[in-house]
């Protein structure tokens, strides 16, 4: 980091490993707030696709039914 004095202590690397705590935190926040990161939200999701995918199977089996009577 860019600094206006020649000198350094360890006051500035406490600041400096804090800003980074600060910025890792609202990235780990951020991204569980985004739904991309979470034990829940992908478990969830995998319920809905499981059951779309049902739901398409029953779809193409009556679409096959219906083309077999035609």
């Amino acid at each position: 980091m860019m600094h206006y004095y020649d000198t350094f202590n360890a006051f500035d690397f406490l600041l400096e490993i804090i800003l980074i705590l600060v910025v890792v935190g609202a990235a780990i926040v951020f991204l569980s707030r985004s739904g991309l990161v979470g034990s829940q939200n992908s478990n969830e999701r995998l319920v809905s696709m499981e059951k779309d995918v049902a739901d398409i199977k029953k779809t193409v089996e009556e679409i096959k039914d219906k083309l077999e009577e035609i």
